[in-house]
């Protein structure tokens, strides 16, 4: 997938552990909603875990292609899916497309 290379923010919502991804206002558990980081990164993750919203917020590398926003590394891939044992528990399942551009 080619696109802009971006940044973004991921981490893990406090009170359910899902893998959240940082909208510019607020925290989505989907990653086609997150978006690019200025040079904010620490402050927003200094605030949004002091708020108790987020654990473990990390800056990552993406790429945007229009409206598709994709993790660089496979780790954050399969973590923007979700379980990948059962897709029928993944945030898409029932897609037969979810696993295309992951690997």
């Amino acid at each position: 997938m080619s696109g802009e290379r971006i940044k973004i923010l991921t981490g893990n919502d406090l009170l359910t552990g899902d893998v959240t991804w940082w909208t510019g206002r607020g925290w989505s558990r989907h990653v086609a909603e997150a978006s690019a980081l200025g040079d904010d990164a620490a402050a927003i993750i200094a605030t949004e875990e002091a708020a108790r919203r987020v654990v473990s917020a990390y800056v990552i590398d993406a790429t945007q292609d229009g409206a598709s926003v994709r993790p660089a590394h496979i780790k954050d891939r399969v973590r923007a899916l979700g379980p990948t044992v059962r897709l029928d528990l993944s945030l898409r399942a029932g897609d037969p497309d979810a696993l295309i551009g992951l690997v």
